[in-house]
């Protein structure tokens, strides 16, 4: 018996002692990914950036409160091997934007606030393009969680429908009644942004009036949502609300590697879970044989694929098909 237990011990160090703990961000992280040749390559996004700054990014809760499930009938509709909502709705600007969280753990409300933005173009046959605030999401819901420490998606489509949102674009954008306050820091050397640090800036407080100049007030700017609902983690379910009713919000589990993300379809070859994070999915596809989910990070443009990631579809990877949530416009 003692030989036996001593075998598998020596068994479980060998594979641990042939997975070494690679550095996040390092060139040897990404000489690691590259080297093992999988679906996907990676890069530097972050240059000389705290570690902390990226744990930081990863703030959304996850297995936190549920919405009521929708289930779309989804028998009947022919669904294309590939999707894009950015090439299905060309009038909604707001598909081909790319946000950028700052320093603070808001993800939870990026998600939320670029697929609510979409849905609100998409909903109206683009008649009403505007850009959700993220600002007054992240601000002004006290049962989303706790703001730059982290929230959860799920009340944040609930909020929409009870307390409505406020349009808001950019930092320093002046666009909309409740533009992002938050800086945008450099993920590189060489830029004009200031550095980024690993000390996540304390969550703005809950203004309920528009910046100056702005028409028209706070309470009149809010739109509001009908309903809010999760989607069942059966790829069909989620494809065909996303083919029906636009961009659903999606979280999932981050491991180091995926910051060191550049292009291919991403699956989780090494380091240990970093936290959970929301971004928008907006459609699906395959490459080169593997199926992917098409997804808008908020970590600005020069991250990724110019913001954008793919993701192993169809097998729950990193937990990304558990936790969707969307809703309809009022």
């Amino acid at each position: 018996m003692l030989c036996a237990t001593l075998l598998a011990l020596a068994a479980s160090l060998s594979v641990s002692l042939a997975r070494p703990h690679i550095r996040p961000l390092s060139g040897e992280m990404v000489n690691y990914i590259n080297k093992l040749n999988t679906t996907w390559k990676a890069g530097h996004n972050f240059r000389d950036v705290d570690y902390a700054y990226v744990k930081n990014l990863c703030g959304t809760l996850l297995k936190g409160p549920k919405l009521p499930v929708m289930v779309q009938y989804a028998e009947g509709m022919k669904l294309p091997a590939e999707f894009d909502s950015r090439e299905q709705w060309p009038n909604c600007p707001t598909l081909r934007e790319i946000r950028d969280q700052g320093s603070c753990g808001s993800c939870w409300a990026f998600g939320a606030a670029e697929a609510i933005s979409d849905r609100i173009c998409i909903h109206t046959s683009g008649k009403v393009s505007v850009e959700i605030s993220a600002q007054d999401l992240l601000t002004c819901c006290d049962s989303c969680g706790m703001g730059c420490n982290g929230g959860y998606p799920p009340n944040a489509w609930d909020f929409w429908t009870t307390n409505g949102l406020v349009t808001g674009g950019l930092y320093n954008s002046h666009i909309g009644c409740r533009p992002y306050t938050i800086e945008p820091c450099e993920h590189h050397v060489n830029g004009s942004r200031p550095p980024c640090t690993g000390e996540g800036g304390d969550t703005p407080q809950c203004v309920t009036q528009c910046e100056a100049g702005y028409t028209p007030s706070y309470e009149n700017d809010k739109h509001y949502g009908k309903t809010a609902y999760g989607v069942p983690s059966e790829e069909d379910q989620i494809k065909s609300e996303i083919y029906k009713n636009g961009p659903v919000e999606g979280a999932f589990t981050v491991y180091e590697d995926f910051p060191s993300y550049k292009s291919g379809v991403y699956q989780h070859v090494s380091g240990t879970a970093l936290g959970g994070h929301a971004i928008k999915i907006l459609g699906w596809g395959e490459e080169n044989g593997v199926p992917y989910w098409l997804c808008a990070n908020s970590w600005n443009t020069d991250w990724g694929d110019n913001g954008y990631f793919k993701i192993l579809r169809g097998s729950d990877h990193c937990g990304i098909e558990s936790e969707i949530v969307a809703g309809i416009p009022k």
